[in-house]
């Protein structure tokens, strides 16, 4: 009887274990990653390209990560920011000195008149595009802020590489944008079947 009672105990671990891989399995092979390189028409690495992955689904994250753009030794702190439609951003002043923070652009058009601190309430970012930050105070100072309808984005770093993860197998575009591109507001689409670790290279062109 013992005998049967310690088989029946292993048999039931060896399902046990049997389900738990299948589980495990089909939980990590259902989305996979893609690395991304950009570089110059020459092969040189691009940093702060902004690249994103869409299907044709459009998948919507319900809680967009916010982001902060500070202005810091009279600049926009960082030059270049992306985010999912809906996210908002705050505007924080680090500066001694009052700034007016505005954008003509069409995905987004706002001004926060001249202040110091942090504003009150952040701006919302609802519509897919790019947006072009300037301060009516200081000429020099501008930011750009890429708005994507997608939770699957992020920028290059100075090597040119980025990398896409947690993406849901399937087909997708890769979309690439910078604010330098020889096309003003274009982006550089190529197409990516995941099925686990991509890789990809994207040249664009973009100005000297």
């Amino acid at each position: 009887m013992k005998t049967q009672f310690l088989s029946g105990r292993k048999y039931l671990n060896g399902v046990i274990l049997v389900i738990g891989l299948l589980v495990f399995g089909s939980t990590c092979s259902w989305a996979g990653d893609i690395t991304v390189l950009v570089t110059d028409m020459n092969g040189n690495p691009i940093e702060n390209a902004v690249v994103y992955a869409e299907s044709s689904t459009k998948p919507v994250n319900a809680n967009p990560l916010g982001a902060a753009i500070e202005q810091k030794g009279r600049k926009f702190i960082p030059l270049v920011s992306v985010v999912q439609s809906g996210a908002s951003i705050t505007f924080p002043n680090r500066d001694t000195v009052k700034h007016h923070v505005y954008s003509f652009s069409p995905a987004k058009t706002f001004e926060l008149k001249l202040y110091s601190g942090v504003p009150a309430t952040p701006v919302v970012f609802d519509k897919a595009g790019t947006v072009v930050l300037g301060c009516n105070i200081h000429d020099q100072m501008i930011a750009y802020v890429q708005v994507v309808d997608t939770p699957y984005f992020d920028k290059t770093n100075s090597a040119g590489k980025v990398k896409l993860t947690d993406i849901p197998n399937g087909n997708y575009q890769v979309k690439t944008w910078h604010y330098a591109l020889v096309k003003e507001n274009a982006v550089v689409e190529q197409p990516i079947i995941v099925k686990g670790s991509e890789q990809l290279t994207v040249k664009i062109d973009i100005k000297p």
